[in-house]
């Protein structure tokens, strides 16, 4: 008989029945549900018996954990990692956009329609916004800021950077991650004349246009 992974779990909905969806609701992650995160990390589909005997737990335990962690949006999902490289897009690109900040919905608009983007974030400091962008080749690249993305009538500025080596990618990190007794910082407070100390930085609060625009998603 195949032994059941992860994945099957994840497709076929479960196996919990009125449970499935349920259990997961108001989820506080302990240290084995963590544990369980980083085996999954290193290979998503494992299958329940392994997962079970690398976290140390019963198979039960860690069939009904994991439908805790996927039922309470933890896992969100299972997908494949390629090698951009090997798929024939060698070329990664950041581009940094300044957006005219009344037509937000727009430019969410128009980048949906740019398969290149593989992702975009709102940004503090100089620049609006940060697109990352894999393509065949630098002319792919420049075709697609100059004659499509500048375009865009939301579009204000655009800058691009090329990435030349992708030193470190991982697939998520944990709180676990952090070396074993070294606890989080306490934010440092600010001092009374408002002023920045030297090292530290200053953010700029979103404009009142991205502050719309985190509420329309």
């Amino acid at each position: 008989m195949r032994a059941f992974t992860v994945t099957d779990i994840s497709r076929n909905g479960g196996g919990g029945g009125g449970l499935t969806g349920r259990i997961g609701i108001g989820l506080e992650l302990d240290s084995t549900h963590l544990k369980i995160l980083e085996v999954l990390r290193e290979n998503g589909r494992i299958s329940v018996a392994a997962l079970a005997e690398r976290v140390g737990i019963s198979r039960a335990n860690a069939y009904t954990r994991f439908e805790a962690l996927r039922a309470d949006g933890a896992i969100k999902r299972f997908t494949a990692e390629i090698d951009h490289v090997r798929a024939g897009l060698g070329i990664t690109a950041l581009i940094f956009v300044t957006v005219r900040q009344q037509m937000w919905k727009q430019f969410r608009a128009e980048l949906a329609r740019m398969p290149e983007v593989e992702y975009c974030a709102i940004t503090t400091g100089q620049h609006d916004a940060m697109i990352q962008v894999r393509a065949q080749d630098v002319a792919a690249v420049h075709t697609m800021v100059t004659d499509r993305l500048a375009n865009i009538p939301a579009v204000k500025a655009t800058e691009t950077v090329f990435i030349l080596d992708e030193v470190l990618r991982r697939p998520y990190v944990l709180p676990s991650d952090r070396p074993a007794g070294q606890s989080p910082r306490r934010p440092a407070q600010p001092p009374a004349t408002g002023e920045v100390p030297l090292g530290k930085m200053r953010f700029v609060g979103a404009a009142e246009g991205r502050a719309a625009l985190q509420k329309d998603s």
